[in-house]
């Protein structure tokens, strides 16, 4: 059973930066692209970042391009995300994801405010 597990949140001023781990079981990890993805109250969730299965490729949204940065480590079934110059505005519930044999698959989040 496919099985996404984040920590890493919390609470940090504007400026600040925050790592979010993401363990994963039940299917083979290093087979399959990974995602992070956030949710803000009131809003849809949204795309923040993909990468491949080998972490040679990756993408961002615009909006966190050049201050976040994702990265795997198959041997440990983990994917991260870095986040630097964190703002306000990126205060959401962050979420990883897989697309494993036609389903999407969800951790349960992890929360990042950015509050002064």
């Amino acid at each position: 059973q496919v099985q996404l597990v984040e920590s890493g949140g919390g609470l940090v001023q504007p400026g600040g930066s925050l790592r979010l781990s993401c363990a994963a079981s039940g299917f083979t990890f290093s087979l399959y692209d990974m995602s992070w993805y956030r949710q803000a109250p009131g809003k849809e969730r949204e795309l923040v970042a993909g990468i491949s299965t080998t972490g040679g490729s990756t993408n961002y949204a615009d909006s966190v391009k050049g201050r976040f940065t994702i990265s795997r480590d198959n041997a440990r079934n983990t994917v991260y995300l870095q986040m630097n110059s964190l703002k306000p505005e990126d205060t959401a519930v962050y979420f990883c994801s897989v697309y494993h044999r036609g389903n999407r698959y969800w951790g349960q989040g992890t929360q990042v405010t950015v509050s002064s």
